[in-house]
């Protein structure tokens, strides 16, 4: 007995653990939404680049768009462009796309989308260490400016990071004259960016020059300019005027280096406009789409890669222990006797096309005449097969008349007693007559008002959305049930309802 009860312990373990650890990993690695409700942003990027072609020269427009091994997933890119062909090519770690037309007057347009979001993205690839720079070689005053400065950022530094800042802080002193010597009278952030450049040069220090974007819903955005530098672990980023650590989460990587980022062949004027957009999407929904990420990967081997028709009855299907485990505690733990276990989860699955309170008018009505009907057919000394067709019969009459009677008095929601199980109440009334024969019509009264009652409850319970959400995306949940189930197997304690029947013990003690 003792080995038994070890056994059942581990295995209650086991199926706990197990249904914990699936519904974790579902939840917080695949961040599978816990609600059926739960969105997320979603951010759309428009490019428009306007230019004048010049008549009778080819066009070729080159710009620079976002690379896509980010912290961001891609959900769509697309490029609009009238009689313009369209070439994507990797460019110095950047991806740049190139519009050309052999001839084209007039304005032109030329039009880019992406849309990403940061749910379900992947971890990008780590970068690998860039290689160690030679310092630049300048001349006369620059070098000795440069020298000047280099000097005190070399005694105010321990690594990398602090000799970075030091030298932004530094150039960002534009009353210094060596300053004001390599600027050169442009105090734009992408000229004190190139000092910077020339600083951490003469130290060996690789530094990129970053452009990003924000992601928030700014019309007519200009890219905005970092630094970052990689120390042999991880790239730094560093804001070129104000010399802060670490990029903002809502900023997206747009291009590197010191090119523009449009340039235009065959054409004059050209103008670009960035605006950023934010929307909201069913985050289930966004898992579906996001073909690349784990979580889609998931729900392609879970009951939602499973054909749309199937997923409905499987929905349904998925409830039955629920309902099975109210009617267990019901009986178990507060003792209301039912017709057996599981037909008051049919019943209850029944009331999902009549209602509960339709339901519950049309079982009693039903079971009713069902037992007077078979109450008189024991008098003929019928056997079980017969008496049973005929109660069946004498059911869909019953079911035929009251759908005609309600559709004459315009009560549509009792047309739907139609599709009640007709096999679920004839069963239910031959076990009540058999019932009320053995133990009579008091107690036969009393399992036939358990059984409504524990079927009105499972039903309640079953048909709640987000409970129904959360297991048919997290079945794994049913293993915690079944050692619930297996736990309550042992119990042998007293009933609720027993206290009542005990009462009278208690006051003669």
């Amino acid at each position: 007995m003792q080995s038994i009860n070890t056994h059942l312990k581990i295995l209650i373990a086991i199926l706990v653990c197990l249904g914990i650890a699936i519904t974790g990993y579902q939840i917080y690695v695949m961040e599978i939404p816990l609600t059926e409700d739960e969105t997320d942003a979603i951010w759309s990027l428009d490019a428009k680049l306007e230019f004048e072609a010049t008549k009778g020269v080819p066009v070729k427009a080159q710009m620079f768009i976002p690379p896509l091994a980010q912290d961001y997933v891609s959900l769509n890119e697309s490029f609009i462009s009238n009689n313009y062909g369209v070439s994507i090519n990797q460019q110095n770690n950047n991806r740049r796309v190139t519009w050309s037309a052999r001839r084209a007057t007039g304005t032109q347009a030329l039009y880019y989308r992406l849309v990403l979001t940061q749910r379900y993205s992947s971890e990008p690839p780590a970068a690998a260490m860039p290689p160690l720079r030679d310092p630049i070689v300048l001349e006369g005053a620059e070098q000795v400016a440069v020298n000047a400065l280099i000097s005190p950022i070399r005694q105010h530094s321990a690594d990398i990071e602090t000799f970075i800042s030091e030298a932004i802080s530094r150039v960002n002193d534009i009353t210094d004259d060596n300053v004001k010597l390599l600027l050169g009278g442009d105090t734009s952030p992408i000229a004190k960016a190139r000092v910077i450049d020339v600083l951490l040069a003469q130290a060996r220090i690789p530094l990129e020059l970053v452009h990003t974007i924000r992601l928030e819903n700014l019309p007519n955005q200009q890219p905005e300019l970092w630094l970052r530098s990689h120390n042999g672990e991880s790239w730094l980023y560093f804001h070129p005027e104000t010399a802060q650590q670490g990029i903002p989460e809502n900023r997206l990587v747009w291009w590197t280096g010191t090119e523009p980022l449009f340039d235009i062949d065959g054409g004059r004027r050209g103008q670009l406009t960035l605006t950023v957009t934010n929307s909201e999407m069913n985050a289930l929904r966004l898992a579906e789409m996001t073909s690349d990420s784990g979580a889609s990967q998931l729900l392609e081997y879970s009951l939602y890669g499973l054909p749309l028709h199937a997923q409905q009855v499987y929905r349904v299907m998925i409830m039955i222990p629920i309902g099975v485990l109210v009617i267990l505690l019901l009986r178990n733990i507060i003792g209301i006797q039912t017709l057996g276990t599981f037909t008051p989860v049919l019943i209850s699955l029944a009331f999902r096309e009549t209602q509960v309170g339709w339901g519950i008018v049309l079982f009693t009505l039903i079971t009713a005449l069902g037992l007077s009907l078979r109450s008189y057919l024991e008098h003929l000394k019928l056997q079980m097969l017969p008496r049973l067709s005929i109660v069946l019969t004498f059911v869909v009459i019953i079911i035929a008349i009251i759908s005609l009677f309600s559709h004459k008095l315009g009560i549509e929601r009792a047309l739907s007693v139609s599709l009640f199980p007709m096999v679920i109440l004839t069963m239910t009334i031959e076990r009540l007559s058999i019932n009320w024969e053995e133990r009579g019509g008091g107690h036969s009264f009393k399992v036939a008002l358990g059984t409504l009652v524990a079927a009105t409850l499972a039903h309640l319970l079953m048909t709640i959305p987000e409970l129904a959400y959360f297991f048919f995306t997290f079945p794994a949940t049913l293993l915690i049930l079944v050692a619930f189930m297996l736990a309550m197997g042992r119990y042998r304690g007293y009933r609720l309802t027993e206290l009542m029947r005990f009462k009278a013990l208690t006051k003669q003690g």
